[in-house]
């Protein structure tokens, strides 16, 4: 979930495929109404416009080299490999099936990075923090989980509602990612383990995503985004997030209690040796970055362990670099070696998986990297904790290893989903497919990747009502912030209002569709008296199979509106 934090490479990805859809539709001409207009590079207009990267394969051999390193279409700012590069200058063409499949097991592997990430790191740090915070599953969900959720879905706003004829396509994206997890991640949650949703939670957060469609609805019908418009964008987000905090507290001072399910709480007489002996710092450091368990090792089956040999060389690289903090144990995962280490490493991680570590190696003042700093910094704090602290008592600040080790493992998770999102489009680019399929298929499920990784994660262990009230939440947060900062920001710059030019017919389906699916979960849940079951989520998933068929029928022409 939150995995994907400050990394605008997110947004450029998603920018370049929805840039490709606009000339696929403007070859459609008027069977979906979108506009017509060649493409140019941002510099100027009396340039040669950009031709779709897709041509490239059918090029003469010795000319897709130079046309992937010059076609701006090809470019890709974001994630650290350019695998549109590596296809097409560094392998032959006789090695290009070699290519895919290497291309596909990395993909498969960055999968695995997600899930293990997502279930070992992530969700427990954000469980953590929602002890220590002492906040409910539905304030954890709408806040941490949702920011978490959707920084990827917000940087991508702002870069796309910096040029009006991309706005409505950045709207078309957000409502695109909202079906989607509205309906397959809400659903999922449901068939993996069906739970008894809160009732006033599920009221409060659908009324409140309807209030959010239905003005994004007036603002695509007027076609332009004015000061208020934004700032009140912003100002719906916030009473949402106070209104959330406030029904809390009135419902747990009325049940006087806990809203919330408690943790569950295992015995910390489980973690407690039988022999007590005193370790040495090596000893501790050395059990502490061991992600092997000898003794589950022995009892489970050949292909458990098959798939733990896959996953050890991750495990092992994000117990060196995620701390983990676990207030179900006597010393709460206090590590005092290892989480000296984490206060040099998991800073150097975020500065670089930041912008894919442009930030880390920009010089300060042309002399000295970030990432130096960073490290000389960490290195301070490192030794000041060290000797202050002692191997077998946690500090009382180390509550705040949870944030850190939160931020570290959603940096993680970005960085992987942006390589995943990038290899879907390389892929795409290989095989000839069409920018609608890439954009509402592939594209729309590699954002939410992890979204889906971690939701599933926290239905498996036990807080379905926790991924479900992110799945709203997180949407909420998308939709408003997404919107209203990008637009603002984008009024602070130009001074003027936002013009927004829709791309034709699809994006009212989606947005048709995102309300079409709220309505029926507003009417569904109450039928069954908040027990959603796993039927309730095989209908969700049906639901979208089903948007999914009339938009690509949209985008093809199939469906269209008659011509006046």
């Amino acid at each position: 979930m939150a995995g994907r934090w400050l990394n605008l490479h997110w947004a450029l990805s998603v920018l370049c495929v929805l840039l490709m859809a606009e000339t696929v539709s403007g070859t459609r001409g008027s069977s979906t109404g979108a506009h017509i207009s060649p493409r140019f590079p941002a510099s100027g207009v009396n340039q040669t416009p950009v031709i779709d990267c897709r041509k490239v394969c059918g090029l003469n051999v010795s000319d897709r080299c130079d046309f992937i390193r010059t076609n701006p279409d090809c470019h890709s700012d974001g994630g650290y490999l350019d695998y549109l590069e590596g296809i097409f200058c560094h392998f032959p063409p006789s090695l290009l099936p070699l290519a895919v499949t290497l291309y596909v097991s990395w993909l498969l592997y960055l999968f695995l990075i997600l899930g293990v990430t997502a279930a070992k790191f992530f969700c427990p740090n954000l469980s953590a923090i929602s002890t220590t915070l002492k906040l409910s599953h539905n304030v954890a969900g709408v806040t941490f989980l949702a920011f978490g959720n959707g920084a990827p879905d917000i940087f991508s706003a702002l870069v796309a509602f910096s040029d009006p004829h991309t706005a409505g396509l950045a709207l078309g994206a957000l409502f695109g990612a909202g079906v989607l997890v509205t309906t397959v991640v809400a659903g999922g949650i449901t068939i993996l383990h069906p739970f008894m949703a809160a009732s006033r939670p599920f009221f409060r957060d659908i009324i409140f995503y309807m209030v959010a469609v239905f003005l994004t609805f007036l603002m695509l019908f007027r076609g332009r985004v004015t000061l208020a418009w934004a700032l009140g964008y912003l100002g719906l987000y916030v009473f949402y997030v106070v209104t959330v905090i406030l029904c809390t507290w009135i419902y747990r001072r009325q049940r006087r209690g806990s809203l919330f399910c408690p943790m569950p709480v295992t015995p910390g007489d489980e973690y407690r040796p039988l022999f007590f002996y005193q370790e040495t710092t090596a000893q501790i450091l050395v059990r502490a970055l061991n992600p092997l368990d000898y003794m589950k090792w022995r009892r489970k089956s050949a292909y458990w362990k098959a798939l733990k040999v896959f996953k050890l060389p991750v495990e092992f690289l994000l117990l060196l670099t995620v701390p983990v903090v676990d207030p179900d144990k006597d010393d709460r995962n206090w590590k005092r070696p290892l989480n000296c280490l984490h206060l040099v490493i998991s800073p150097l991680v975020v500065v670089l998986t930041l912008q894919s570590g442009t930030y880390g190696v920009y010089e300060i003042g042309g002399l000295v990297p970030v990432w130096v700093v960073v490290v000389i910094a960490g290195t301070a704090l490192a030794s000041v904790t060290f000797f202050a602290t002692s191997d077998s008592q946690p500090p009382r600040l180390h509550w705040l290893f949870a944030f850190l080790g939160f931020l570290t493992s959603a940096l993680w998770i970005n960085a992987a989903a942006t390589e995943v999102v990038n290899i879907l489009r390389s892929l795409g680019v290989v095989f000839r497919l069409s920018n609608t399929v890439l954009g509402l298929t592939l594209l729309a499920w590699g954002n939410s990747i992890g979204d889906a990784f971690s939701d599933f994660t926290l239905a498996r262990q036990g807080y379905p009502r926790m991924a479900f009230s992110a799945c709203f939440g997180g949407i909420i947060f998308n939709i408003l912030v997404g919107v209203g900062l990008g637009c603002l920001l984008q009024i602070s710059r130009s001074h003027t209002e936002v013009k927004l030019e829709p791309d034709g017919l699809l994006v009212w389906v989606l947005a048709g569709a995102l309300g079409l699916s709220l309505v029926f979960s507003l009417v569904s849940v109450p039928l069954q008296c908040f027990q959603l079951s796993r039927v309730y989520g095989f209908c969700l998933l049906l639901f979208y199979l089903n948007f999914l068929v009339v938009a690509l029928l949209t985008e093809f022409g199939v469906i269209h509106l008659k011509s006046m």
